[in-house]
């Protein structure tokens, strides 16, 4: 039978790698590229929303915010053409 701070330590172990996990999967969200729904409501328009994120074009690409919990999508608009 393991000592009790040898039981703590796996217990740490354990609890650090389940961060470790959920960080990566965090991390590999945000990183994900945009949808094919977030296109622009026009191909001149370099910055656009639907109420929930917003979109820009940038030099290294297609840049859009995250939509927060409870927001329901609209039609989106530009905001800069």
């Amino acid at each position: 039978m393991p000592s009790r701070d040898e039981a703590l330590a796996v217990s740490l172990a354990i609890l650090v790698a389940l961060m470790a996990t959920m960080l990566g999967v965090m991390a590999g969200a945000l990183a994900e590229p945009p949808e094919a729904g977030q296109a622009a409501p026009e191909p001149a328009c370099s910055e656009w929303t639907d109420g929930c994120i917003v979109c820009a074009r940038t030099p290294q690409g297609l840049a859009c915010s995250t939509p927060g919990i409870a927001c329901t999508r609209g039609t989106p608009r530009c905001l800069r053409p």
